[in-house]
């Protein structure tokens, strides 16, 4: 095998790990509810996989064709939900994972949906804003009737946001015939509040982030003042948390982000480097209220609690040693692998999961659905409100299953998520 042949498949390996990790996370769970053969089956496979392929004229004249992808996993509880990334990793695999992820999270929030996810392989840095434009308007108009809202609600993921889901939303509109194009807007959710947004909605992921870290915390009588914590990822996600938490009085003492890693032990302001990373084209690096800090050091950092809210796949057996939180939050989708849980698990590490810790984003999602769904206005602070009532539901749910049933929290999540499931396919039976 040639050197650049072995480099490409070390960068695949991570996407295939990750479809491994969700099944064999499902095998776990359904071994332990004793899950009817049957309904096994048929939550191990997907439902629909499309893949489109779609010319976009650039600003340069010149065409460019991409792949984009949409997976639904399975809708027994409702119509399909879940994100839509621009990334180079996207690939079937990671949207299988991904969209299974999302069905055990929607079900385990009790959600009336199920669990989809997708996007474009593609790096949104090296693209103009017109061109992301067009692309993402091309891919809405690719994927045609395969969404819908009330079939399936994309939403912002990794490199996608309001703008994303704003161009998506008129584009899908602008198909329909006249009388039903406003009757549509709930097609898509995480939109600007101009523009059919929940108030809220860019905060409640890392807001659940932080609040399942508080409940937490609360249920093992600690005080979250003075804890130092470090954040992977310092997008969306990972700032949102990282500033509810700077205002309970914990401490950011290390992020990492995709250019580079810093450290203060003292503590880093963390609006202060918010601000840092928007003069600095969305980098850390060179922060001057900390030091640089090696990628590889990074999840050794002393804390009490580390955040993984960037991608997939990074805590791993090579790492998960290295950890000094006595809390993980993960506030990405699967940063844990198996072979890293197990080490975390066997040197008493708490891991809040992702279908848990990271689910105050569907939930403003689906608050978002319901307000166009319903032609209502939520304020703010009621949809805060509302995601606390939620989050701290589902949060106890899962700790006392875990406490009554000596699990770990991950294990009883999928329990709890796919007894949901289960239930809906026992009581209206198997078509046909």
């Amino acid at each position: 095998m040639t050197i650049t042949a072995e480099i490409k498949k070390v960068k695949k390996q991570p996407v295939r790990g990750m479809m491994d990790n969700v099944m064999q996370q499902f095998n776990n769970a359904a071994d332990q509810i004793d899950l009817h053969p049957s309904i096994r089956k048929i939550l191990s496979i997907t439902n629909n996989e499309i893949i489109v392929n779609f010319p976009v004229k650039m600003d340069n004249g010149e065409v460019e064709v991409f792949r984009g992808y949409r997976v639904q996993h399975n809708s027994a509880l409702g119509p399909y939900k879940g994100g839509l990334r621009y990334h180079p990793t996207v690939d079937i695999d990671a949207a299988r994972a991904l969209a299974m992820w999302m069905t055990w999270k929607t079900s385990l929030a009790g959600l009336p949906y199920g669990g989809g996810k997708g996007g474009i392989q593609l790096d949104p840095s090296k693209y103009s804003k017109d061109e992301l434009e067009r692309i993402t308007r091309r891919f809405t108009f690719a994927l045609a009737d395969n969404i819908g809202p009330e079939h399936d609600i994309p939403a912002p993921d990794v490199n996608t946001n309001s703008q994303t889901m704003a161009w998506i939303a008129d584009t899908y509109m602008s198909t329909r015939p006249p009388a039903e194009r406003t009757a549509n807007q709930h097609v898509v959710t995480g939109k600007p509040a101009g523009s059919g947004g929940l108030e809220g909605r860019d905060r409640a992921t890392g807001y659940g982030v932080y609040l399942t870290i508080k409940f937490w915390a609360e249920k093992k009588n600690i005080n979250l003042d003075g804890k130092k914590f470090i954040v992977q990822g310092f997008g969306n996600v990972g700032y949102w948390a990282a500033h509810f938490l700077e205002n309970e009085g914990a401490k950011l003492v290390a992020v990492q982000d995709a250019y580079g890693s810093i450290e203060n032990q003292n503590g880093i302001t963390v609006e202060t480097l918010f601000n840092y990373s928007l003069e600095n084209k969305g980098s850390i690096v060179g922060f001057p209220e900390a030091k640089a800090l090696s990628n590889k050091d990074f999840f050794a950092t002393a804390c009490d609690i580390c955040i993984p809210a960037a991608l997939g796949n990074q805590i791993t057996k090579n790492n998960a040693s290295q950890i000094k939180a006595t809390l993980i939050a993960e506030g990405a989708n699967g940063p844990t692998n198996v072979e890293g849980e197990m080490i975390l698990l066997d040197r008493g590490i708490t891991i809040i999961p992702d279908i848990l810790c990271n689910s105050g984003g569907v939930v403003g999602s689906y608050f978002e659905w319901l307000q166009n769904r319903n032609g209502e206005l939520w304020q703010l602070d009621e949809v805060m409100a509302k995601l606390n009532k939620k989050l701290k539901e589902s949060f106890n749910k899962v700790y006392e299953y875990s406490e009554k049933n000596a699990l770990d929290m991950r294990t009883a999540a999928y329990c709890i998520a796919i007894q949901r499931i289960e239930r809906a396919y026992i009581e209206r039976g198997i078509f046909p």
